[in-house]
């Protein structure tokens, strides 16, 4: 935008605010494309393990809503880079991502996504529906592509309530984009193969949010049981996985104290069943 500071502060604003584009990353791209994590320019050599990276996301529909989980843990190969990095975000009040991949760039591309959402609903008066929303995404997610092959790898989830339905709704992605919308679950990461096991094992369809918080925690703690990229519960440090929740009231991030409650009663029952439950033959 250095090429606007010279004129007046009016016809600057005017400049901004009618711009005739309800995309705020199109309308940075246009104006000061270098401030756009997708538009810098490409690296000499891949980076690879240098950097943290973030894993592992699990999500779950429950009756009227969606939950999202994830672990804490970043690793630099196989050197563990932050044992307390945050991965799933509040993206609009009925809506959230989780990042799996480059920390860095997946922490920017989900505040950039974030306002991205509220520009559009300043600009149009409205929300993005659901399917909107994960379109959205997939397009940053594809700007990032050229980042991607370079080693800067980013893979989200996301997952909204859609009014509409009454529903939860989760879209998985690819490097190139997607989206791909999932049926009750999915996982991302690392851990995600170990994840997914456990959640075919113990996801109950219409199930409450709080028995889905349970059964997500559970698929973490199962990644990371065989997964040493993933990061389970850190009782002596006290670092608990974040754990998110989606339904017609909104978008609501549970506590610490909330959290620990679950993990407490979970390492309980594994005290005796280290494999943790069984899912009924029928």
């Amino acid at each position: 935008m250095a090429q606007h500071r010279d004129l007046p502060a009016g016809l600057m604003s005017q400049l901004f605010v009618n711009n005739g584009n309800s995309s705020f990353s199109e309308f940075v791209g246009r104006h000061a494309p270098d401030l756009l994590p997708a538009r810098g320019e490409a690296l000499a050599t891949p980076v690879g393990d240098q950097v943290p990276h973030a894993t592992t996301i699990v999500a779950a529909t429950c009756a009227g809503g969606v939950v999202m989980a994830g672990d804490r843990r970043a690793t630099s190969g196989n050197v563990i880079s932050q044992r307390d990095i945050e991965k799933v975000f509040r993206t609009d009040d009925y809506s959230c991502m989780g990042i799996a991949g480059t920390a860095s760039t997946g922490i920017e591309m989900a505040r950039l996504y974030r306002v991205e959402l509220e520009h559009y609903e300043k600009m149009e008066g409205r929300t993005l529906s659901v399917a909107g929303k994960a379109n959205r995404l997939a397009t940053m997610i594809r700007g990032n592509l050229a980042m991607a092959m370079q080693g800067l790898v980013v893979v989200p989830l996301f997952a909204a309530y859609d009014p509409e339905r009454d529903s939860g709704r989760i879209f998985s992605y690819d490097v190139a984009g997607g989206p791909y919308e999932r049926d009750k679950f999915d996982a991302i990461g690392s851990g995600s193969i170990f994840a997914r096991g456990s959640l075919k094992k113990l996801y109950r369809e219409n199930a409450s949010a709080d028995d889905i918080v349970t059964t997500v925690i559970q698929a973490l703690y199962d990644a990371a049981d065989d997964d040493s990229a993933t990061g389970g519960p850190d009782v002596t440090r006290k670092i608990w996985p974040i754990v998110s929740v989606i339904d017609a009231d909104g978008f609501r991030r549970l506590s610490d104290e909330q959290v620990a409650g679950v993990v407490q009663r979970m390492l309980e029952d594994r005290m005796i069943s280290p494999d943790g439950p069984i899912a009924p033959l029928r």
